[in-house]
């Protein structure tokens, strides 16, 4: 599917800048029509599988929903300065900071848990965003993201790639957001590896214990691994 936000090229992270100040406005509300609020549920399970850490970054944080679920010191981190405008009005007590997912601003081993809702599908190059989050994690520390998946039944990948190409958009006009922005999810969901090709370039990273969760039949999934004691993180 074509989206005038979406290219896979070099284009990219300034075309995903774009979208989001496009749609910081009503990315809460529309995230709530589309799922019928589960994604809220969904939230609430990647930071139960969390555990209980000190220290959290979520990144590509948006308004920071996920973020201000987690009962930790955390900081938040986005490139998009309309969508941490939103997550400002949200809390004081979390570290908003405007910075690039592929070259972070924080020491090694900085981070007990790295979060990520519905952000590694947008990184212009998810090898790197992934060797990056490795080298903020403490030794032993977690990766956890949810992001949307692709079914593996034939038919109700189908029916499911419908919705996103003709109801999402629909919502978007609905309440008054630009519905070209929401052709995007499709658009870069096509050529996202998805949940199982997520698992294979983590462990190619170097995380451990890699897997996912799935919801929905496969239509939504966490993906998860851990930064291995000793690590042998690729450069």
């Amino acid at each position: 599917m074509q989206s005038k936000f979406y290219s896979p090229g070099d284009q990219r992270a300034e075309n995903v800048h774009r979208l989001f100040a496009t749609i910081a406005r009503r990315y809460d509300l529309l995230n709530d029509l589309m799922s019928v609020g589960l994604h809220r549920h969904w939230k609430r399970r990647l930071v139960k599988m969390a555990g209980q850490p000190a220290r959290v970054l979520d990144l590509c944080c948006g308004t920071g929903d996920l973020a201000l679920m987690f009962q930790a010191r955390v900081v938040g981190v986005d490139f998009t300065e309309e969508m941490l405008r939103v997550a400002q009005t949200r809390s004081r007590e979390i570290v908003w900071v405007r910075a690039d997912a592929l070259r972070l601003p924080f020491p090694d081993d900085s981070f007990d848990v790295v979060s990520v809702g519905y952000g590694l599908r947008n990184l212009a190059d998810i090898d790197a965003g992934l060797r990056e989050i490795l080298r903020v994690l403490r030794p032993g520390g977690k990766f956890l993201s949810l992001d949307f998946g692709k079914p593996e039944m034939p038919a109700l990948r189908r029916a499911y790639f419908g919705f996103l190409r003709t109801a999402v958009p629909a919502l978007a006009r609905l309440v008054g957001s630009d519905p070209e922005g929401y052709t995007y999810i499709l658009a870069s969901l096509e050529d996202y590896p998805a949940q199982r090709g997520v698992r294979d370039l983590m462990r190619a990273a170097g995380f451990t214990d890699c897997g996912f969760v799935e919801f929905v039949s496969g239509a939504m999934a966490i993906n998860y691994g851990t930064k291995p004691a000793s690590p042998e993180i690729r450069r």
